[in-house]
């Protein structure tokens, strides 16, 4: 008889009801003790993977320590046995759903996590963790499909023990757990070897994956995942979300790093560092948006949102330990029945821009940088009226406008506030205006300039209020428009200082004129 097909029967004292789920290593039952009149779990490990002679022995240390554990955020064990070479252990059963689910459940909804509640289930599983490892016992293979998440909502760690019972890093490498290896340690994967650290690496992923949608690394082969996880820069969570707090995602780059010295060293550090950036954090739930390149599109379903999924090779691919990735996936593209072609154009140019490396700088930075930038600017032209002996300024003064500009584009770079594009661009539109009639002197062209002045308002208006309507979007525009604005400023600064000089130094041939037109 099959491990899928156990129901009516008895193992040992527990009758066999339903199955509960599928894995790569084990078949769940919903199972009853009549003795007890109890409904517990219970887990039979496919007999596929006993390989060894040490297998029942080392079935049998790993259960008995994992039963051993009693903590409320790890799921109690009661009993463990062997029966017609089925090998499984009895545990709790709980009513709940897995991260997993969630997760998927959010995916199909196109929106992500609260905040509030990914810190909360991360500090759920650290607290059971730091028991776990005081106990000297590590889990091994920390991922969504592994973390319960009960009705009154707390996370519960299960399978304690499982990967080292069945030798996880064996059979992920020759593939038949390819999807734990998105999750595993880099040490892990390639030497199998393992500590406590090695778990914080694990959840780390989890929580990478609460915050952004996504799993940092993967690949069409288990050994270019394991290849990523050794070698590949980590994509920052910013990237897909740039409203995240720069200090969670200082949590996830130090539990994700390389090398085990570099991570937190353990859970209870973890632990502390998220309870030192929970406070004001959102309660609402996030919009989903595509991720930029590099991130993998591939989500595996599981849970009651897989009846709404209609490619079932996704809707499969946790409970058939051989699917192999889907490839050739179709780029992410706007829905023209819902979306306008406008709205379509500003998504793709959100994703592109937000490819750019522009790095955050804080609000204070953005004040002293656009201090910096007038004290510099003005300098060099107070040095060009010295070295000319010509009133530049006369007709440089504009420059004045596009540091202006400039300095209210840095303002929204620091807070990221896409709102600060409009003052800036008008002030940066009225320079154009402005320098053209400082130059030539036609200040009567004023009569249809004002024409002009209109358009450059409607556009510093028009453009962001539709960026502020696409979700994560602000944040992104506001960094490159930050960063924008006083790069083109500076050039048509040295452009006007120039044309000034000339001027200024062949002024009295157009003193009758008073320009050059």
């Amino acid at each position: 008889m099959s491990p899928s097909n156990l129901e009516g029967i008895t193992l040992g004292k527990y009758r066999i009801l339903e199955p509960l789920g599928r894995g790569g290593m084990a078949q769940v039952y919903k199972a009853y003790h009549p003795q007890l009149d109890r409904y517990m779990a219970v887990k039979i490990l496919r007999s596929d993977l006993v390989e060894s002679e040490e297998f029942l022995a080392r079935f049998r240390h790993e259960a008995h320590a994992v039963s051993g554990l009693r903590h409320a955020n790890i799921v109690q064990v009661f009993d463990f046995d062997m029966q017609d070479d089925y090998y499984y252990m009895v545990m709790e059963l709980l009513e709940g759903d897995t991260l997993r689910s969630l997760l998927n459940n959010y995916r199909v909804r196109k929106q992500r996590m609260p905040l509030a509640e990914i810190v909360r289930i991360t500090k759920d599983v650290l607290s059971g963790l730091s028991y776990a490892h005081g106990e000297g016992i590590i889990h091994r293979d920390i991922k969504p499909a592994n973390i319960m998440l009960t009705k009154k909502g707390q996370a519960v760690l299960t399978d304690f023990g499982i990967a080292q019972i069945v030798g996880s890093t064996q059979h992920t490498v020759s593939g038949a757990l390819m999807g734990t290896l998105n999750y595993m340690a880099p040490e892990q994967g390639l030497k199998g070897e393992c500590d406590t650290r090695s778990d914080i690496y694990s959840l780390g992923i989890v929580l990478y994956e609460m915050l952004t949608g996504y799993t940092p690394f993967d690949a069409d082969t288990p050994l270019a995942i394991l290849m990523k996880h050794l070698n590949d820069p980590l994509p920052l969570p910013t990237q897909v979300d740039p409203t995240l707090p720069l200090a969670l995602e200082m949590i996830v780059l130090k539990a994700l790093a390389k090398d085990p010295d570099d991570r937190f060293q353990s859970a209870d550090e973890m632990r502390k560092a998220l309870e030192n950036v929970e406070q004001n954090l959102s309660t609402d739930t996030r919009p989903n948006v595509p991720p930029p390149g590099g991130f993998s599109q591939q989500a595996v379903f599981s849970g009651t949102s897989r009846k709404q999924i209609t490619d079932h090779r996704f809707a499969d691919a946790d409970t058939d330990a051989g699917i192999k990735p889907l490839t050739n996936k179709p780029a992410p593209r706007f829905d023209p029945e819902v979306d306008s072609p406008l709205e379509g154009l500003f998504t793709t140019l959100t994703v592109s821009l937000s490819k750019i490396p522009v790095f955050r700088i804080s609000p204070v930075t953005a004040v002293f940088g656009g201090i910096a930038l007038y004290i510099f600017v003005n300098f060099v032209v107070v040095m060009v009226d010295a070295l000319s002996s010509q009133d530049v300024m006369a007709r440089a003064w504009p420059v004045e406008i596009f540091l202006f500009a400039s300095f209210l584009a840095l303002i929204g770079w620091g807070t990221q506030k896409w709102g600060v594009m409009i003052p800036s661009g008008i002030v940066f539109g009225t320079g154009i205006i402005l320098t053209y009639c400082s130059l030539t002197g036609r200040w009567g062209d004023w009569a249809f300039l004002w024409v002009a002045e209109l358009f450059f308002i409607w556009l510093s208006i028009f453009l962001p209020v539709r960026i502020g309507q696409i979700p994560n979007a602000g944040p992104v525009w506001a960094r490159v428009f930050g960063v924008a604005v006083p790069v083109v400023s500076l050039f048509l600064i040295s452009i006007i200082i120039f044309l000034s000089f000339v001027i200024a130094s062949v002024s009295p041939l157009f003193s009758q004129t008073g320009g050059l037109l």
